[in-house]
């Protein structure tokens, strides 16, 4: 019996002691979460443009760092070839939309972005672009509007955000130009909670709330506005910073996007060249901290970029267009940091909202749809001009 005691005794010990190291193992194989994100957006920018940009400077820039790449489907619900409305619908909120229309499905019912799902979990949110600040791509993280050019609506809608930190870019005019006669400039300062800067000098980065609308228009070339969109997204790092339960900001690279479209080849290397500056802040922030997430990815293709020899003996290279609208080539996706692994292969456009929330340990939050904003609405007309977008 003793001699049995002690075999048993022993056989507990052993057992207790594989069971405590078995649970230590799982607990410490659990991938660590994100805590804040970082989420980039080139207007207009697939792997054509990435090289172009590479070749023209001879230099690596800051793509091929990235850990893990992946390829991104970008059609649209009505379109083999989206436009960036639609496009920066999907990216923000997982649901494909017809072409034009921002922050719905296509039965005009609005969708929950990313930066809504964030604010509700406490998280400070920011949008830094080189557009309008109303111009799709942003729009479509905090606007619900059936079609993109309902400028002056999309600036009432970010003026009455209460889920945004900050937004710096363009578009000032929509804002006090209005055909309405109303200054949302005074009322975001007045009523709104809002501090209102036209220019980076001089912000007070410990504000909680503000907007720089640094141009009436959009922001000009980047050959003229300097390093505009680096140093932004460093004032919206020192903003973010210290927000307790992280922070979810997006930046767009959106004049990609313009010099495709005007097939502009220095144009459109300039830009690339400075996406990838502003890109290498966030990749530094995220090396320090090692609880942030960085995604670059892009909308759509813009220009049909090829880069063959016209002579065809393999030896000279030229930018060359096919068109100067969008077109429905596959964009690429590049992510570092906690959960960056899920980020290969072939995907959907709407597929990345998913990965970033479940890079965050989030993955069952952010279906349906905002709070009071179930209804439809009516289909407007909007003056459209000839420019594509």
């Amino acid at each position: 019996m003793k001699k049995l005691s002690l075999y048993s005794l022993f056989a507990l010990i052993l057992l207790g002691t594989l069971s405590s190291f078995g649970s230590k193992k799982v607990i410490a194989q659990e991938p660590p979460k994100a805590l804040n994100v970082i989420y980039f957006i080139g207007d207009g920018t697939a792997l054509p443009q990435v090289y172009a940009g590479m070749l023209a400077t001879r230099q690596e820039l800051v793509f091929p760092k990235f850990p893990y790449i992946g390829v991104v489907d970008t059609h649209s619900a009505s379109n083999d070839i989206t436009d960036s409305a639609a496009g920066g619908t999907a990216l923000a909120s997982d649901h494909k939309t017809r072409n034009a229309m921002v922050g719905m499905n296509p039965d005009s019912i609005p969708v929950k972005t990313l930066l809504e799902v964030f604010a509700e979990q406490g998280k400070e949110t920011g949008i830094v672009v080189t557009s309008y600040i109303t111009h799709a791509t942003p729009a479509c993280f905090y606007a619900k509007v059936p079609h993109r050019r309902q400028y002056e609506e999309i600036a009432l809608q970010l003026a009455e955000a209460k889920n945004i930190n900050l937004a710096i870019g363009g578009g000032m005019k929509h804002f006090n130009q209005r055909k309405d006669g109303i200054n949302l400039v005074e009322r975001m300062e007045n009523e709104l909670g809002w501090k209102v800067y036209d220019t980076l000098a001089d912000i007070d980065v410990t504000c909680k709330k503000y907007a720089v609308l640094a141009n009436d228009d959009h922001m000009p070339p980047a050959a003229k506005r300097g390093d505009f969109l680096p140093r932004a997204v460093k004032t919206a790092l020192q903003t973010l910073d210290d927000a307790e339960n992280g922070f979810f900001l997006m930046v767009e690279g959106s004049q990609i996007d313009f010099a495709c479209h005007g097939n502009d080849s220095a144009w459109m290397v300039n830009e690339v060249v400075d996406f990838s500056n502003a890109i290498q802040l966030a990749l530094d922030y995220a090396e320090e901290h090692g609880n942030t997430l960085v995604v670059v990815t892009a909308d759509h293709e813009t220009g049909g970029l090829t880069l063959p020899d016209p002579k065809g003996k393999y030896t000279n290279m030229v930018f060359n267009y096919s068109t100067g609208s969008h077109t429905c080539l596959p964009v690429m996706v590049y992510a570092y940091g906690p959960g960056a692994e899920q980020f290969t292969g072939w995907m959907q456009n709407t597929d990345i909202k998913g990965k970033i929330l479940n890079a965050c340990g989030l993955e069952n939050i952010g279906d349906g749809l905002p709070e009071n904003d179930g209804r439809r609405f009516n289909a407007v007309k909007v003056n459209l001009d000839s420019k594509p977008e």
